[in-house]
């Protein structure tokens, strides 16, 4: 296994996925999709939820199984596993056993049972050579808006990459 990149870009993508999540998040509580966000006027898609590791099992399965995911990564054909994580606040991806460890519930919500949050995983699970280039950086960040755009829409990777571009990650 190759030895990982300095992963630089960590904090600047996790705040730009706080942003969009927000976003997301009001949107959902006032009942409001349209908003303005970098200039430009967007109406928010419904992003989905997930009520345990089972569903977000059958969403990976799903995602991985799509033909343009499937032409496109290599790496989707390798079947990633769920599971629960307990007493953790982030959910994360084992590359060595292919598996995504989501908490199920963290100070009373259910915060990372969201499909930005299954998406940014998948998009680790993707890499070509996992391990070779920084966990965060620009490669990554091109899958996971690439992820964004064909599986929620084009409205929220448009979001998430000015998102990203804002907060000083680099996407490729």
């Amino acid at each position: 296994m190759a030895v990982p990149s300095r992963d630089g870009q960590r904090a600047k993508v996790y705040d730009a996925e706080q942003l969009v999540r927000t976003m997301f998040d009001r949107a959902d509580e006032y009942g409001e999709r349209t908003v303005e966000a970098y200039g430009s006027r967007l109406t928010l898609p419904v992003e989905r939820r997930f009520a345990a590791v089972a569903s977000v099992q059958t969403y990976v399965d799903a995602v991985l199984a799509l033909n343009w995911v499937r032409a496109q990564w290599d790496r989707a054909a390798a079947p990633l596993r769920v599971r629960a994580r307990a007493g953790s606040a982030a959910a994360h991806y084992e590359s060595d056993a292919a598996m995504l460890a989501v908490p199920l519930s963290t100070g009373g919500t259910a915060w990372a049972l969201r499909e930005f949050v299954i998406l940014h995983e998948v998009a680790h699970h993707l890499d070509p050579v996992p391990g070779a280039a920084a966990p965060h950086g620009p490669e990554f960040c091109g899958r996971y808006v690439e992820l964004v755009d064909g599986i929620i829409g084009p409205e929220a990777a448009l979001l998430l990459r000015t998102a990203l571009l804002g907060c000083g990650a680099k996407v490729g």
